[in-house]
């Protein structure tokens, strides 16, 4: 029996993620990934570093608290780095990291598909609602 080094035990077990099983780590990230918050801060953050308030006013809607959520969520996964100043007041900036800068092309582009297709969406909304209350 080969003797397996803890490098290949690691590049086994990546090879083994599944993100539709429920307990691989990919499930979670991409449930996290995912969430209507963090795609709009990703896209948000895509054009460069923001302040918390700039953040804020882009993306209507998010209350401070889901906002603050959120970008605690993308800082502790390694997707934005926030940065401290010191001064009166204090001023914070967040910034994407290159893992974050790679994902944010595919936030764009899905509020890109977004933005381009919805009122083919919401022609389909409509025919179905229609369909399925006459039924």
């Amino acid at each position: 029996m080969a003797t397996v080094t803890a490098a290949q035990r690691r590049e086994q077990a990546r090879i083994e993620y599944d993100a539709f099983i429920k307990a691989c780590p990919t499930h979670q990230l991409v449930g996290r990934i995912s969430e209507k918050w963090a795609c709009l801060t990703i896209a948000a953050l895509s054009e460069g570093p923001r302040r918390y308030s700039d953040i804020a006013r882009t993306m209507a809607g998010v209350s401070p608290k889901m906002l603050t959520q959120t970008l605690r969520s993308l800082e502790r996964d390694g997707l934005l780095t926030r940065t401290v100043t010191p001064s009166v007041p204090v001023r914070v900036d967040y910034e994407l990291t290159d893992l974050g800068r790679s994902l944010s092309e595919l936030m764009m582009s899905v509020k890109r598909w977004a933005e381009t297709h919805i009122e083919e969406v919401h022609g389909a909304q409509e025919r179905y609602d229609t369909e399925n209350d006459q039924a």
